[in-house]
């Protein structure tokens, strides 16, 4: 079920349950069950299972453990001339503590919404329909309240914990036993074998070891539940919100987990943008896109230039086939992975697969959550391209289109715009097509930043792709090539990188698309281009010859505008020596992008940055919008073309 309701947790009312939160890490007390007694018996590691049987001494009274004071000794151990408790150490049982609080605020706003609160109050007087009711809410509480606590405790550690948990996740024999019956016992229970586990010789041998722990115990909790969610009733007031931290970035919807599966960079075949022939505006939006997601901030989990307005999150790259889509997507990867290595910063290539639809109802939108999820990840630089992406987000109003690339365009919907979107400023998605027509309306509609593949264009372009072939074989075979080489141009002097758009669009005048043409003539014989109502005016008019055209469409000529503004180079100097720019906080950098950006509009026209825009994105809409048309007319034409010269042969 899609959330429809965003509901806030306010950090003043955690402030009230910090302190049970606390206690809980202090002291409590747990009675192993049976069947967790025999684990051992049944064990893949039975020196970590018959440690965890036998946490009890065999007793079948409840002991009392304290996890607080289990740091405390961990500290002594690990750190015995050490006056301070170590940071990771620290961090871990704040992380734990924190996440116990939000889970009992979870806790209780389930009560509330469920009707439990009121059931709770008339126990005593409860019918057996009434008890069964009581119980069923009262064991989706707690695995709700378990689940929010491992969730938000995985938020906190992971930027703190290994990339690899591989040799941890081998020590780790799982969680013996996990309990529903109540909040408290479902803390209890978890916190006791937790415990427990801090405690073993051979899991912790160092502080980095307990926060690496703790995210592989935490992450078993989450799948423990995920699989037991199925069993468990009175779902609703679960699954139809999202509960948003203030001052925060995270959230919780439903039983969505952002941190399943995380992504592993993709295998690319490495390419420099020089190597790409034409595709001056491609590769001119591909070097400002990686600028931008490289000043991503890690610590702050914010992008300066979301503030100034250069950063989009979706875009679009079309042409026809053969015009270099594949290269610029591998040109994109080269420049962010050279980059990223040489700032250290983590980087993740993460290409839509191929093998996304599938044949089972919902299978489709279950494979493409997945390969969502990675991109609210905040501690990594994610480009995400889509290539020939109207086989996956086709229009879905045209015959034969599949119930999977359905299910596959609502997910896409969702997480690009609404309760599942949240946008760091760290990760881009770019749709490739040669189909541009092809695509669903309202995917269009989330592209914010589009440009034209077209490949080679010049004298001088068509030059440079065959000195691009035949060069290799100069290499093998120097004399091979007799041919003489042109006097005024050197090879590839074209290929370089624009300084700024407006050496791309000096060209740009009126409209291209009759019909756009038309209504921009139109409105011009009332209103100047540099008036504010020109421009509404001509939208207004856009909306009545196309009427798909909307205030979507206006935002995104004003994201494009704003990207004109921010269209300026970072300083050689910054990438040489890091520390300037790229390690400082986040308002340091803000503060020298707004002087960068200060300078660089100095030289400006908006009003003449804003008509280009315009004419650009409107001449592209209408674009789109008659190709798949004139397709159909192109390719009717074409047959009745061949039945007349097939009579014609055939009458001679």
């Amino acid at each position: 079920m899609q959330q429809n309701s965003t509901f806030p947790i306010k950090q003043n009312e955690l402030d009230m349950l910090r302190d049970e939160a606390a206690s809980y890490l202090k002291s409590i007390q747990w009675e192993q069950g049976q069947r967790a007694k025999n684990k051992d018996k049944e064990a893949k590691d039975e020196s970590i299972l018959l440690y965890l049987s036998r946490a009890n001494n065999g007793s079948n009274v409840a002991e009392t453990t304290s996890v607080s004071k289990t740091i405390l000794e961990l500290k002594k151990r690990l750190l015995p001339d050490s006056i301070a408790i170590p940071v990771l150490l620290n961090q871990t049982l704040y992380a734990v503590q924190e996440g116990l609080t939000l889970g009992v605020w979870i806790k209780d706003s389930y009560y509330d919404a469920s009707g439990l609160s009121s059931l709770n109050e008339r126990k005593a007087s409860l019918d057996s329909m009434g008890k069964r009711e009581y119980e069923s809410k009262m064991h989706t509480a707690t695995a709700f309240m378990l689940f929010s606590a491992a969730y938000h405790i995985l938020h906190q550690l992971k930027p703190y914990a290994s990339d690899d948990l591989s040799v941890m996740k081998q020590k780790f024999a799982g969680i013996p036993e996990i309990s529903l019956l109540s909040p408290l016992k479902g803390v209890a229970c978890i916190l006791f074998y937790y415990d427990k586990y801090l405690g073993h010789p051979d899991i912790i041998k160092s502080d980095k070891d307990v926060a690496d722990f703790t995210v592989v115990f935490f992450d078993a909790l989450i799948d423990e539940i995920q699989m037991r969610k199925a069993t468990l009733d009175h779902q609703e007031t679960i699954l139809d919100r999202t509960y948003k931290l203030e001052h925060s970035e995270f959230a919780i919807s439903g039983w969505n987990n952002v941190f399943a599966g995380a992504a592993k960079s993709v295998e690319f075949n490495k390419i420099q943008f020089e190597q790409i022939v034409g595709n001056k505006d491609a590769k001119h939006f591909a070097r400002r896109l990686t600028e931008r997601m490289l000043s991503y901030d890690f610590t702050a989990k914010k992008n300066p230039f979301q503030e100034l307005g250069g950063f989009m999150p979706v875009f679009m790259g079309y042409g026809i086939p053969g015009t270099g889509k594949s290269m610029l997507i591998a040109a994109t990867a080269t420049r962010l992975k050279e980059h990223c290595d040489h700032l250290e910063l983590p980087f993740l290539f993460h290409p839509m697969p191929d093998t996304l639809i599938s044949t089972f109802q919902g299978g489709s939108a279950e494979k493409m959550v997945e390969w969502m999820k990675p991109m609210q990840d905040p501690t990594k630089l994610i480009f995400a391209p889509i290539d020939d992406a109207e086989n996956n987000l086709q229009e879905r109003t045209a015959q034969g289109v599949s119930a999977g690339v359905k299910e596959v365009i609502g997910v896409f919907l969702r997480y690009t715009e609404g309760a599942y979107a949240v946008n760091y400023g760290n990760s881009a998605i770019g749709l490739f097509t040669n189909l541009p027509e092809m695509l669903d309306k309202a995917v269009i509609s989330r592209v914010q930043g589009r440009f034209e593949i077209d490949g080679a264009q010049s004298e001088h372009d068509f030059l440079d792709q065959d000195h691009l072939w035949w060069r290799k074989l100069q290499q093998t075979m120097p004399d091979f090539i007799n041919m003489k080489n042109p006097e005024q141009y050197q090879y590839l002097q074209d290929q370089g990188l624009a300084k700024n758009m407006g050496e791309i669009l000096k060209s740009v005048g009126k409209p291209s698309e009759e019909r756009v043409h038309a209504v921009y003539d139109n409105v011009e014989r009332q209103f100047q281009t540099n008036e504010h109502q020109f421009y509404a005016n001509l939208y207004k008019e856009m909306q009545r010859v196309f009427p798909f055209f909307s205030s979507r469409d206006v935002r995104n000529i004003q994201s494009a505008i704003s990207l004109r503004l921010t269209d300026f180079d970072l300083e050689g100097s910054w990438f040489e020596n890091p520390e300037v720019y790229f390690k400082q906080d986040y308002e340091t950098k803000f503060n020298m992008l707004q002087e960068l950006m200060r300078a660089n509009m100095k030289g400006l026209d908006f009003s003449e940055i804003r008509r280009q825009e315009v004419v650009r994105y409107l001449d592209n809409v209408a674009t789109i919008a008659d190709t798949d048309f004139k397709r159909q007319v192109d390719s009717r034409v074409n047959d009745l073309n061949i039945e007349l010269a097939a009579r014609r042969q055939f009458d001679n």
